[in-house]
């Protein structure tokens, strides 16, 4: 399945989650200098992503002690610099797609500055859920997945019956079909559960729990930011637009 758009109107215009597109955009191709046919440069993921070895065994240093490659940047830095690199450009378009279609109505029920702690509170969350599952990996993890999942996460609590567009694959037909967020988001989590039960054990690859830890964060937690904003409980006050 892979989501287009959705029918629930924005409350206003999505500066932060445009900017957090286009720093993730500046950032593949500037400081990664990835392409739109090759991928990410080595040095720069080695340099910036996060490698839960490092976080484990020396978290105040470079990560150079996991790789064996000096690196300048501080393995704490790379917490949050790892939420900004991508190896490639389907995984860049795929994870800027579901911020958008998910994350300007999430920017739009809770106070932009939350928005901006939400978000990078989960891709937080999200890299410890990796971290905890493959503690001695030294495979560099890199991606915005891990806050985009919180996104998703907080969208599903929030927006259980808004209306997603959504293309269906099956073998070779595929179609264009409306489903609620549940079934989507529900379908979407599901299939992260699996895949990273069965890909336990291998080095690097998809850091699938990280997109669990980061959907859990955000279905645990979205209540809290939002009503610290509105004082009330958000589904609620939408309950008429579904």
């Amino acid at each position: 399945m892979l989501p287009l758009k959705d029918d629930v109107p924005n409350e206003r215009f999505p500066f932060v989650t445009i900017a957090l597109i286009v720093v993730n955009v500046l950032v593949y191709f500037l400081v990664e200098h990835g392409g739109i046919l090759s991928g990410a440069s080595d040095a720069s993921v080695i340099d910036y992503g996060a490698v839960p070895y490092a976080v484990t065994h020396c978290p105040f240093s470079g990560d150079g002690c996991a790789s064996g490659v000096p690196s300048d940047t501080p393995t704490a830095a790379t917490l949050f610099t790892s939420m900004f690199m991508h190896a490639d450009i389907v995984h860049l378009g795929g994870n800027m797609l579901f911020l958008w279609i998910f994350g300007v109505n999430i920017e739009g029920a809770m106070n932009r500055a939350l928005f901006v702690v939400f978000y990078l509170a989960g891709g937080l969350v999200a890299l410890l859920g990796q971290i905890v599952v493959e503690p001695g990996s030294a495979a560099p993890t890199v991606g915005a997945s891990g806050a985009v999942a919180a996104v998703l996460g907080g969208y599903l609590l929030l927006f259980p019956r808004a209306k997603i567009l959504t293309v269906i694959f099956i073998v070779l037909f595929f179609g264009v079909v409306e489903l609620p967020a549940i079934l989507v988001l529900g379908f979407w989590f599901v299939m992260q559960l699996a895949f990273g039960l069965s890909d336990l054990g291998s080095e690097g690859g998809v850091a699938y729990f990280a997109h669990i830890g980061g959907f859990v964060f955000g279905l645990a937690m979205i209540r809290a930011f939002v009503e610290r904003k509105r004082g009330k409980s958000p589904p609620a006050r939408r309950a008429a637009a579904f």
